[in-house]
């Protein structure tokens, strides 16, 4: 058999394999997942048009005011309407924890087909400097930047995309190795195919299903992370609308038995991790079926 034919015959196979993984379900659980996703993202998106007050206008005469007409989900301890700063902090809820997820995967990725590709002495060093960053857990260096560059979303996003990467790094080598070991990249070697060509058009698109599952995934936990800083006052701060921050804020209305803003936002921030989670879940069982 010749070297060119052998490569047809892998790339046949490679993409059989793709149209079977288009092909999959992710089950009902994970398109009610999806959808619920769908529906925050269109919130976050729409929130100046679905918001029904001003999320930011505060009328301290109007202070822990229940469910009404005028108020659907009631008001703050500032008369600040629930609902619209709900709305409004989707926003900050899901923008945050995508910039993450889109910075590390970015990182992660490049670094573990580097690794794999190269190999030898810099397969080591990328492995110790990995297995270095993950020692520490993302919040903790959140919350060592914030103290270092000043409370804020920015430096909150910057340091956990910095403590994600070794996450992602370490799924995509191994996936990566498996996919390196083949013989079809073998095959494109001897034909003389570059290896950053053999590694951008044909490892990382047959990996690229795994990168998508876990980065699913990493997008709940980045959420967690950047809603349990903006609940000590470390991320989003006053008076920007956000979950994290509204959870902490409304701790003074708990103990006046106003648990309103607690609640409502602790709910959102469970649903959506839940359905992230979920979503991941399945991403993750098709991935490993269709492999």
């Amino acid at each position: 058999m010749s070297t060119t034919t052998a490569v047809r015959r892998f790339r046949v196979r490679g993409a059989g394999a793709r149209a079977a993984r288009r092909t999959g379900s992710i089950g009902v659980s994970g398109w009610v997942a999806l959808a619920v996703l769908g529906l925050l993202v269109c919130c976050a998106l729409l929130a100046p048009l679905l918001a029904p007050h001003d999320p930011d206008a505060v009328d301290l005469s109007g202070a822990y005011q229940g469910s009404s007409g005028t108020h659907l989900l009631g008001t703050d301890a500032s008369g600040r309407d629930l609902l619209s700063r709900l709305v409004h902090g989707a926003r900050t809820a899901l923008v945050g924890p995508f910039l993450v997820v889109v910075v590390s995967t970015l990182l992660g990725t490049l670094l573990a087909l580097a690794a794999v590709w190269f190999g030898g002495w810099f397969d080591q060093l990328v492995v110790r400097v990995v297995d270095a960053v993950f020692a520490f857990p993302g919040l903790l260096l959140a919350i060592l930047a914030t103290a270092l560059f000043g409370s804020g979303l920015n430096a909150a996003v910057v340091a956990l995309s910095v403590a994600y990467v070794p996450y992602i790094a370490r799924i995509v080598r191994s996936a990566a190795l498996r996919e390196r070991s083949l013989p079809y990249v073998a095959a494109l070697q001897v034909q003389g195919v570059h290896g950053v060509r053999i590694a951008v058009r044909h490892i990382l698109p047959n990996v690229g299903g795994q990168i998508v599952a876990n980065a699913t995934l990493a997008f709940g936990f980045a959420l967690m992370d950047l809603a349990g800083l903006s609940f000590i006052g470390l991320g989003v701060q006053p008076p920007t609308s956000d979950w994290g921050a509204m959870v902490g804020t409304g701790m003074s209305g708990v103990l006046q038995q106003r648990p309103q803003e607690a609640l409502f936002a602790s709910a959102l921030v469970v649903i959506t991790v839940g359905a992230v989670n979920l979503l991941g879940d399945r991403l993750t069982e098709r991935w490993e079926a269709r492999s």
